[in-house]
């Protein structure tokens, strides 16, 4: 079957679609050389949203960081020397965890959401707040909440694939995006991998949200569910010091589906900087991971004969060249 690679961007306005698409490829070819295998001819596309909510992208030629449109976070190639990786035990995450749940629950571990909620959205993020509040003009222009908006048009690219083997890659609130849509929007449509990075899903804010769309009551010890449409896996990808993702468990929070499907949680080192300042929540770092060049390989060839293989990667080299 044929094979294609949808990635979703997250909240906060963003270069120009082609640009940042061709980023986001650069940086997952990147990662593939790096694991020992050249540049591979895929099919990849972006789902773009980021001109619902921003009348004009950043721009790459701005210098002045007062602009509103000078972009902090451009695509760059790592660097030949690897800085050396933090060192954070998933004992101190776990840890972490911990004191986060402990701000939030009341004594009898129930959420304490009904007073708290919308001002901890709006204060501490805000990004969510828009999502689920804000307008905004969908491509028919018409005028709906963004989160319907942005769900409607990443629907509407899934189900133009749905014929092919599809590997979803969502980023930060992009995740929050490609869930509400795989079990509200698409639930027919099956998803071979998904794959989430830098995701907000396990942040209690996040998952009650989730819970009450869902009509449930948002306790502690009630767990959201693996979307049924993953048919294979789904990884997520956490770097330690991501502060967006400050809740990595994932397969904690939610519940395999019928066919034994639960996140995998995988922690990886983000390489990201930028004029010397390391940002561990950046899409780059995480698409150029060895951990995702490996799920990439895997997705492109679990159903390809050795033989194929090979000549794939002879193709690649000859238009690497």
């Amino acid at each position: 079957m044929a094979k294609i690679i949808l990635g979703i961007h997250g909240l906060g306005n963003k270069p120009p679609k082609r640009l940042l698409g061709r980023w986001w490829r650069a940086a997952l070819e990147e990662g593939l050389r790096a694991i020992g295998h050249p540049r591979r001819l895929f099919q990849f596309r972006l789902v773009y949203w980021a001109d619902f909510l921003h009348p004009q992208p950043l721009d790459p030629e701005v210098r002045d960081k007062k602009n509103p449109l000078y972009n902090d976070t451009p695509y760059i190639p790592a660097s030949a020397v690897r800085e050396k990786k933090p060192a954070i035990s998933t004992r101190v995450l776990d840890y972490l965890e911990r004191q986060l749940y402990k701000i939030i629950l009341k004594e009898d571990l129930s959420i304490d959401y009904a007073a708290v909620t919308d001002l901890i959205i709006r204060r501490y993020f805000k990004d969510l707040d828009i999502y689920y509040s804000k307008q905004c003009r969908d491509r028919k222009n018409n005028l709906c909440r963004a989160r319907d908006a942005i769900r409607d048009d990443l629907a509407r690219v899934l189900r133009k694939y749905r014929r092919k083997d599809i590997l979803l890659i969502a980023h930060s609130m992009g995740s929050i995006v490609a869930y509400d849509v795989l079990t509200q929007s698409v639930p027919d449509i099956r998803i071979h991998t998904l794959v989430t990075m830098g995701s907000p899903l396990g942040v209690p804010v996040v998952l009650n949200k989730i819970l009450s769309e869902q009509r449930r009551n948002p306790q502690k010890h009630l767990t959201a569910k693996t979307p049924e449409n993953i048919r294979e896996a789904w990884y997520n990808f956490t770097d330690p010091q991501d502060k967006v993702a400050s809740r990595y468990n994932l397969s904690e929070d939610y519940k395999e589906n019928s066919r034994h499907v639960r996140a995998i949680d995988i922690v990886v080192h983000n390489d990201y900087a930028h004029e010397g300042k390391r940002n561990p929540h950046s899409v780059y770092g995480y698409l150029r991971t060895p951990e995702m060049a490996r799920v990439i390989y895997n997705f492109l060839h679990h159903d390809h004969p050795k033989a194929r293989i090979w000549l794939s990667d002879k193709i690649n080299l000859v238009f690497k060249s």
